[in-house]
């Protein structure tokens, strides 16, 4: 009698999302549900081997309940806080995640907003598509010899780094926990908050939002920076005081801002979660920026939370997605949540 296939039903993919897994999923058979997994949909997946979901569906007890030949639950995302570990833990089923997949993408991101300040790109293009190419008031600057702080030197941060090099740029970082040999790799220097802020020429986010990290970037931290410099925030909104912000644009201290981020942003724990049609149901960002301050400023660059938003991220959360359950299969699982 042949093996029967092994069985994983996903949810809340798009369609392209569907094909790439019909196409780059061997051996298995698929079931693909549009909504998230919930109590009224569970019963269609009662024979699962396995399960693709996303942060919109919560696997508790009365979800596992109804599943008893579950082995293995893939989130397609780096948080893991909507799967109960214990429940699963205690049934021998396995929940793997994917613990990167932007931090390239993020930290490139970072540099476009800070070309198009430095170089006027977004100025030069509204001038040019109105046939106008005078230079007046286009005249950039390099960025070779700049100092670049950087605020986290994690996985993202550490790429703003790499990048920072390639320009031939200072680096110096600010981070609670310091890391020597990747100081020494990537030739940056770990200093100080205080040391941060008045040597900087660029100074870039890259930290988590929390209670330690809220409003980091107040009027005390502005009234401290080098004057003229420029402010970069690809992380969380919350990390700066807008006020703060406005006031420092507003009396030349900062000469400019790029943000794929703001304060008053509807609560994101993953990126990937913006392309959600939940998240649209839950969160209007236009509505949110529509009537942003920040916006009327001319040497403010705003993007809409779109830092991770690339095709080759994008791919990446698939691509783990798949050796997820093919190492799985193997009975070698990685990416394994303990």
């Amino acid at each position: 009698m042949p093996k029967s296939q092994f069985k994983i039903a996903f949810f809340e993919l798009e369609q392209w999302e569907k094909d790439y897994f019909l196409k780059n999923l061997q051996n298995c058979e698929m079931q693909f549900i549009d909504d998230h997994l919930n109590r009224n949909n569970v019963d269609q997946i009662k024979n699962a081997d396995a399960i693709g979901i996303f942060i919109y569906s919560i696997v508790n007890k009365k979800i596992l309940d109804k599943l008893p030949n579950l082995k293995l639950v893939i989130t397609l995302s780096t948080g893991f806080d909507h799967i109960d570990l214990k429940e699963c833990k205690k049934r021998k089923i396995t929940v793997c995640n994917v613990p990167h997949y932007g931090e390239n993408t993020v930290a490139e991101h970072t540099f476009a907003l800070i070309l198009n300040l430095t170089r006027k790109i977004h100025k030069a293009y509204d001038r040019t598509v109105r046939g106008d190419f005078s230079l007046d008031g286009l005249r950039g600057t390099d960025l070779q010899g700049k100092t670049i702080g950087i605020v986290g030197t994690g996985s993202i941060g550490q790429h703003v780094a790499r990048i920072a090099k390639g320009f031939d740029m200072e680096v110096i970082a600010f981070d609670k926990f310091k890391n020597p040999k990747l100081a020494k790799r990537l030739g940056l220097k770990y200093v100080s908050f205080d040391y941060l802020l008045k040597n900087s020429d660029i100074i870039s986010l890259h930290v988590p939002y929390n209670k330690s990290t809220h409003h980091l970037i107040n009027k005390k931290a502005v009234l401290k920076m080098k004057n003229g410099v420029l402010v970069v925030n690809t992380a969380r909104g919350g990390i700066i005081d807008t006020s703060a912000l406005l006031y420092g644009l507003n009396s030349g201290k900062i000469i400019g801002a790029g943000l794929d981020v703001l304060e008053g942003e509807c609560f994101i724990r993953e990126e990937k979660q913006i392309l959600s049609r939940h998240f649209l149901k839950e969160c209007d960002l236009k509505t949110v920026l529509q009537d942003h301050l920040l916006l009327r400023q001319p040497n403010v660059i705003i993007t809409p939370h779109n830092a991770f938003n690339s095709w080759e991220a994008l791919h990446r959360i698939l691509d783990t997605a798949i050796l997820n359950i093919n190492s799985f299969l193997r009975k070698k699982p990685v990416n394994v949540v303990k």
